[in-house]
C-alpha cells in the first residue's frame, strides 16, 4: 500500500511560503502553493527590490536545510553589510563594515524567492490564484477535519473555485484570509509611512549619491522622520522616506493620492515638519530618487505605504487543520530586520513537524498525530515572535524619535562593545 500523503495547501507564495514548500518537497511531501501574482518574468526578477539580511540562527539555517546555501552565497553582493548613521544635518555618528561576530548577508527579495521557486517541481505553485476565504468542516464519512479554500483567479476575470485540503498554512501576509480561521485580530497602523523610490545605475549617473550612501546602508534620522537606503541590483540605491505620523491616511490627507514620486517629492522637501530643514545632501538624495523613480516609470503612482503591525505577543487559539507563519502570524515593521528571518524560522520548524509523521493510513490518523505537534510548534513560534516583535517595536520607537540618529548610534556602540567583550572572553 502506498504511504498516505496529506493534502497540504500553502496560501501565499512569498519567501516563507515557497521555502516551506521546498522543505516539504525534500521530505517527499507534495504541497500546493496559491499565489495571487502572475509568475514573474526574468525582467521583473532582475529589477531592484527590497534587500533582506538573513541571520545565522534563522534565515541562513533555512537556506542550509533547503540545500541552497551555495546558491544563496553566489547571489549576494549587491549590498554590503556596511552601515552609516547620520543626523538630519548629515553629521556622521556611526560607521561600520559589519562584524565578524554577526554576519548578515543581504539578498534581494526577488532573488531569494526565486531561489526557492526554481527548485520546486513544476506545478507546485498556482500562479494567479488567491485564497479568498477558508472554512473548516468535518468529513462525515471519516471524521477528519477538512479545510475548504475559496480561490479567486486574479488573472482571468475573477472566476472562483473551491478546493479541499487536510491542512492549510496561512503564509498570506499582513491581511491574511487564513488568519480568520483562528482569530478575528487584525493588524493596526504603526504610526509610520514609507515612501519608496529607486535610483538605478547610481555609480555612473550619480557618483555623489554613492559617496553619500556607501556600499551598504545609510540611516539618516531626526525629528521623527528618516531617510533609509540600501544598495541593490542594477547598481541601485533604494530609498525609503520614513514619515512618522499618527494619521494612517496621511497620503490622502496630504493630497498625495494619485501623484507620481516626482510630485510627492515637492511636499516632502517643502514641509519643514518632514524634510524641509534637512541637510542639502540628504534632500538631494531624496529628490533625485523621486525624480528617477518617475523617469523610469512614467505616470506610475508613488509607492506610499502605511506600515502595519500585529500586537507584540499576539496569539491565537489552536485549531486542527490550520496554522499561520510569517506576517500572517506576527506582522512587524522592518526596523529590526527580523520579519523574513522569523518567517523562515517558522517554516523550518513547521517542516520538521509536518514531515515527521510516518506509518499512518489516512487523514484521520495523520491529523491525530500531527495536531499536538502543531500546537507545540505554535507555542514556540509565538514565544519567539514576541521577543523579536518587542525588539522591533523598541527600534521603531528609538529610530522614529526626535533624536533617532543619536539614540541609534548609541545603541550600536553598546552592541559593538558587547561583541568585543565576548570576543575577549572567548580568547
Amino acid at each position: 500500500m502506498a504511504p498516505f500523503r496529506p493534502r497540504i495547501a500553502i496560501a501565499g507564495g512569498g519567501p516563507s511560503g515557497v521555502a516551506l514548500a521546498l522543505l516539504l518537497h525534500r521530505r517527499g511531501i507534495p504541497t500546493t502553493v496559491f499565489e495571487l501574482r502572475s509568475k514573474p518574468t526574468a525582467v521583473e526578477l532582475a529589477r531592484p527590490s527590497g534587500m533582506l539580511d538573513l541571520h545565522e540562527e534563522s534565515g541562513l539555517q533555512t537556506m542550509r536545510a533547503c540545500g541552497l546555501l551555495d546558491a544563496f552565497q553566489a547571489s549576494v553582493g549587491d549590498c554590503s553589510e556596511a552601515m552609516r548613521i547620520v543626523t538630519s544635518q548629515n553629521k556622521l555618528l556611526h560607521a561600520d563594515e559589519g562584524t565578524e561576530d554577526s554576519q548578515r548577508p543581504e539578498i534581494p527579495r526577488n532573488v531569494l524567492t526565486d531561489l526557492f521557486v526554481k527548485n520546486l517541481p513544476e506545478g507546485t505553485i498556482r500562479w494567479g490564484q488567491k485564497a479568498l476565504d477558508a472554512e473548516l468542516a468535518c468529513n462525515s464519512a471519516t471524521g477528519a477535519t477538512e479545510v475548504m479554500l475559496k480561490l479567486g483567479e486574479t488573472t482571468s476575470g475573477g472566476d472562483t473555485t473551491t478546493a479541499t485540503f487536510d491542512f492549510v498554512v496561512g503564509s498570506d501576509g499582513a491581511w491574511s484570509r487564513i488568519r480568520r480561521l483562528v482569530s478575528d485580530v487584525r493588524p493596526s497602523y504603526s504610526g509610520v509611512q514609507f515612501v519608496t523610490a529607486t535610483v538605478r545605475l547610481a555609480s555612473t549617473k550619480y557618483p555623489r549619491l554613492v559617496d553619500l550612501c556607501g556600499s551598504g546602508s545609510l540611516i539618516a534620522l531626526g525629528g521623527g522622520n528618516g531617510i533609509l537606503t540600501h544598495r541593490g541590483p542594477q547598481d541601485s540605491i533604494r530609498v525609503y522616506a520614513s514619515v512618522g505620523t499618527p494619521d494612517e491616511h496621511w497620503a490622502e490627507t496630504a493630497g498625495l493620492m494619485g501623484q507620481t514620486a516626482a510630485q510627492v517629492k515637492t511636499r516632502l522637501l517643502a514641509d519643514e515638519g518632514l524634510f524641509g530643514k534637512w541637510a542639502p545632501g540628504l534632500k538631494d538624495l531624496l529628490a533625485t530618487a523621486c525624480d528617477e523613480e518617475t523617469r523610469d516609470n512614467p505616470g506610475l503612482v508613488a509607492d506610499i505605504m502605511p506600515l502595519s503591525e500585529l500586537p507584540v505577543g499576539y496569539r491565537w487559539e489552536h485549531r486542527m487543520g490550520v496554522t499561520l507563519v510569517g506576517d500572517a502570524a506576527h506582522l512587524m515593521t522592518p526596523f529590526a530586520g527580523e520579519g523574513v528571518n522569523v518567517a523562515l524560522w517558522d517554516v523550518l520548524d513547521l517542516a520538521e513537524v509536518l514531515g515527521g509523521v510516518h506509518g499512518v493510513k489516512n487523514a484521520t490518523e495523520w491529523q491525530a498525530v500531527v495536531d499536538e505537534r502543531v500546537g507545540r510548534f505554535e507555542e514556540g513560534m509565538q514565544a519567539r515572535a514576541k521577543e523579536k516583535a518587542g525588539e522591533t517595536m523598541r527600534n521603531k520607537e528609538m529610530m522614529m524619535g526626535e533624536s533617532g540618529a543619536e539614540a541609534m548610534s548609541q545603541a550600536m556602540a553598546q552592541a559593538m562593545a558587547a561583541v568585543k567583550q565576548r570576543q575577549m572572553h572567548l580568547s
